[in-house]
């Protein structure tokens, strides 16, 4: 089963995608869509749809997480941020995905074991857990943990009834 993760910004929105075998977990693929920075919102809306939509079909996912959104004191960044983030949730949503969503304490203590861990130790954690796993910078180190916390509690899920 094919796992993709996205971690959503206006800026760089990071996907990652991870192949879960059993308890086996490894790296496909990863990397960070960028729209152009300097056109209006609507336009880098309507970029990023593009580049995930394209994304996503290459990457052929059976499922979908996505980091929610950090609310800061800035509300006007938190509310441009809500823009990516429902992009990163419509994009798969059309295309027929589940889609499942994480705090970020969550994916930090899934992947890091504590929900207070810094960007360098999130990629740390996510090269041991995903070996050959050369992320594109921190917003594609994410993703694959936000794709490592979705496996982990699929997991999860499947033994709690058994």
């Amino acid at each position: 089963m094919r796992i993709m993760g996205l971690d959503p910004g206006l800026r760089r929105t990071g996907w990652g995608v991870v192949a879960v075998d059993g308890s086996r977990l490894r790296h496909v693929s990863s990397g960070v869509c960028v729209p152009a920075p300097r056109a209006p919102l609507a336009a880098r809306l309507a970029e990023l749809f593009a580049l995930l939509s394209a994304v996503v079909e290459a990457a052929d996912p059976a499922a979908v997480a996505v980091e929610q959104t950090f609310v800061s004191r800035d509300g006007a960044a938190t509310l441009k941020l809500g823009h990516a983030r429902g992009i990163a949730l419509l994009v798969p949503a059309r295309a027929g995905l589940p889609v499942a969503e994480y705090a970020p304490n969550a994916v930090k203590k899934a992947v890091v074991g504590t929900g207070h861990a810094d960007k360098a130790q999130i990629a740390h954690m996510v090269a041991m857990l995903l070996p050959g796993a050369r992320p594109a910078g921190p917003d594609a180190a994410d993703a694959l943990a936000v794709a490592i916390c979705h496996a982990h509690h699929l997991q999860t899920a499947r033994r709690v009834p058994a």
